[in-house]
Parts: C-alpha cells; structure tokens; sequence
C-alpha cells in the first residue's frame, strides 16, 4: 500500500487527495507553532525551495498534541507559516496524528503505533511511488535530510 489513497484538508479547508502528488518525493511532517524546533519551518521551506523544481512536496499537518504547541486556528496557524518563515509547502488542516483520533494517514506512516510519533517535527520520507521509506526523529534538522531526498529524487 502506498500514501497515495489518503485524503486530507488544506488549510483552506478543500479535500486533496494524496494521489495529486504522485509521481513526487514527499516529506510528510506533523508540525507546530509554539514549540522549540519551530525553526525547522526555516529549514524545510529551505528544503523546498532547493528541491521542489526536482519533484519534492513537503506537507505540513499542525497538531496539537504534543503540550497543546498550536492551539491557534487553521488561518492563524497559515498567517504564522507564512509570515514568520515564508512557507509555500502545502500546509493541511490541524490533525491528530496518534489515538483513536489519529488521521489514517498518520495510523499508516506509524504502522499503527502512535507512540512512533513521539512529538512535534517527525517526518516521513516517501518516494515517488507512494511508498514510505524513512521516518526521522524531531530533532532531525532538515538540512539533515538533503542526501535521502536526493537519492530519491
């Protein structure tokens, strides 16, 4: 099975399916506002920007989960990505990503066991065929990433 038959919502409140992203690298990653590793927003845009033109999709899903770190709306969470650290990724709606409220798309990416997504900034790595292929820790800097997304790519 692959990411490609989840849905979710934008931020903006449409259904997307992931199936618009085939044929892309993805680097799905459960987000937040108010926590320490906040920056990364910085180096995942950074991300994005040097590898969007080559097939890369970041996706950001907030959560509040983990000390309720967004607590704001879908736009408040929107006009802080863009304002703070330019975002232009796709950004989704607020979601659980662990529980019985979990997103399916986040029961799939931790096979089941929530407890794999242990805070704000996990991140999967998914290749152009849909399939997962790495998970990194929170603490994982995106700049970190650059050789397994160009491997994919």
């Amino acid at each position: 099975m692959s990411v490609y038959p989840f849905a979710a919502r934008t931020i903006k409140g449409g259904e997307t399916s992931l199936e618009a992203f085939e044929g892309k690298v993805l680097l799905i990653v459960n987000t937040a506002s108010k926590c320490g590793l906040t920056p990364q927003y910085e180096g995942l845009q950074q991300l994005y920007d040097t590898y969007k033109d080559r097939g890369l999709e970041i996706l950001g899903f907030p959560c509040n989960q983990f000390a309720e770190q967004e607590p704001g709306s879908n736009e408040e969470v929107e006009r802080f990505c863009s304002v703070n650290y330019g975002v232009t990724f796709p950004m989704f709606e607020k979601v659980d990503v662990k529980g019985e409220h979990a997103h399916p798309l986040f029961v799939y990416l931790s096979g089941g066991d929530g407890e794999k997504i242990p805070w704000n900034f996990t991140k999967f790595l998914i290749d152009r065929q849909g399939n997962p292929v790495r998970r990194f820790e929170p603490k994982t800097a995106p700049e970190a990433l650059k050789p397994d997304i160009e491997a994919l790519l």
